[in-house]
């Protein structure tokens, strides 16, 4: 599985101020990752990825203030608010072995134990702040599983065992069905 170029990073909500500056909903780990990047990319009509300089960042309770070079006034900012913000992945200052949710999803999901399948990764949620994996099961229906060393025992991203290796407790396959 090819890892993405561009991950989503945020979202713009709203406007602050009347110079053009962005309120952007973070969906980094932390709203500082975010803050730090000097560039942002916006999604083109055709598909590719247009670069927006940023001219400044600072954090406000859990948002981003973002002002752009581009975005001048308060009316450029409106026509940007719900538009989904990507950073470049060369742009990450994060450690090699980290895992985005872009590179995991559709992700077959094995015991670690016995090698059956049990599903595809479909969704990461984090409801309380704690992900959870939401599996199609190969039976039907879906179950879910927290993303924690308990359950989660490893997660391989390439190569013929690509997979998010797991041990499950009884009956968490039936929760959700």
């Amino acid at each position: 599985m090819a890892k993405q170029k561009y991950l989503e990073c945020g979202k713009a909500v709203s406007t602050h101020g009347v110079r053009g500056t962005l309120r952007l909903e973070s969906y980094c780990d932390e709203p500082e990752v975010l803050a730090k990047l000097r560039r942002l990319y916006i999604k083109t009509p055709a598909g590719g990825f247009e670069c927006m300089k940023v001219r400044a960042a600072s954090i406000q309770k859990s948002m981003v203030l973002c002002t752009f070079e581009a975005i001048t006034t308060l009316e450029d900012a409106i026509r940007y608010k719900g538009t989904m913000f990507y950073a470049d992945r060369a742009d990450l200052k994060i450690p090699d072995t980290a895992v985005f949710i872009a590179d995991i999803l559709g992700l077959n999901v094995i015991d670690a134990v016995s090698g059956e399948k049990y599903g595809t990764l479909a969704e990461v949620i984090t409801p309380g702040g704690r992900e959870v994996y939401i599996v199609n099961d190969v039976r039907g229906g879906t179950f879910m599983i927290p993303a924690v060393p308990e359950f989660v025992k490893n997660i391989e991203l390439e190569g013929d065992g690509a997979g998010i290796y797991v041990e499950l407790i009884e009956g968490i396959r039936e929760v959700a069905e």
